[in-house]
């Protein structure tokens, strides 16, 4: 079974940065979109960034300017860079895959546990 572990959240000042990184135990095949959301206490879970195969990214209005996703050259690990951090950033970060269904595996999409980021003010 493939795992998505997430690391690189924190305690950090607001105006400060951080850097998230998703890893798959295993290798994931068929690779659409890779993406980040969060959740705040008693909040909903919200998208935050999405980077496709081909390395199109896009942003919640929220954190454009301020955040970046990537993804390495295998695009498997997926990367959430996060500058000029505020205190409603605070939440559990969220690492999503999405991949293309086969006839041998028709797992569509995989989620991680989370890692916290806590902003202070």
């Amino acid at each position: 079974q493939v795992q998505l572990v997430e690391s690189g959240g924190g305690l950090v000042q607001a105006g400060g940065s951080l850097r998230l990184s998703c890893t798959p135990s295993r290798s994931i095949s068929n690779v659409v979109t890779m993406a980040w959301y969060r959740q705040a206490p008693g909040k909903q879970r919200d998208l935050v960034a999405t980077i496709n195969v081909n390395g199109n990214t896009y942003y919640v209005d929220s954190v454009k300017g301020r955040f970046t996703i990537s993804s390495d050259n295998a695009k498997t690990t997926v990367y959430l860079q996060m500058d000029s951090l505020k205190p409603e950033d605070t939440a559990d970060y969220i690492c999503n895959v999405d991949r293309r269904p086969t006839y041998f595996d028709y797992t569509r999409t995989y989620w991680g546990q989370g890692t916290r980021v806590t902003v202070s003010s």
